[in-house]
Parts: C-alpha cells; structure tokens; sequence
C-alpha cells in the first residue's frame, strides 16, 4: 500500500478574451459570436438573416449591437466560470 495520496488531474483550460471578443463581432457580426458562444452565435445567425430579409437590411442596425455586447458578456462569464472552477 501506497503512502501517498493518488495524483489529482490536471486540466488546462485558456481564458477568453473579452477585448477579442468584441472586436471579431464588431467587425464580423453573429459570426465573430462564434468565438465566445457557438450556441448564440448560431443563435443571431438565424436571427440576423430573418431580421435582414424581413426589414430589408435596416434591422441590422439593431442586431450587431446586440452580438457585440452578448459575445462581450458570454467571454465575461465564460472566465468567471473557469475561474471559479480553479478556486482563483
């Protein structure tokens, strides 16, 4: 028998960056989403070309502002959860 306690996993995990983040969807809309959020940036992809077709372009104007703060924040949670998992 063993006097010492088994080795504990170790699993690296990079943080997100939320700078990052904002550009890509400032820039490249629901698709820069998909660096933060696949599943939101599916999400406003769907919604974007409906938004688009619908008001023939103009509604854009409303769905960009809402990628660039949803990657913000799903970048923002998305290290505040890993952190936490590591106890920092």
């Amino acid at each position: 028998m063993s006097q010492f306690p088994p080795p504990q996993p170790v699993i690296i995990a990079s943080t997100k960056n939320v700078g990052v983040s904002i550009l890509l969807t400032f820039f490249f809309g629901p698709l820069g989403m998909l660096y933060s959020t696949v599943l939101g940036g599916i999400i406003m992809i769907v919604v974007t070309v409906l938004v688009f077709f619908i008001t023939f372009g103009f509604g854009t104007f409303l769905t960009w502002p809402i990628c660039v703060i949803w990657g913000a924040l799903a970048a923002h949670n998305y290290n505040k959860r890993l952190l936490s998992r590591a106890g920092l």
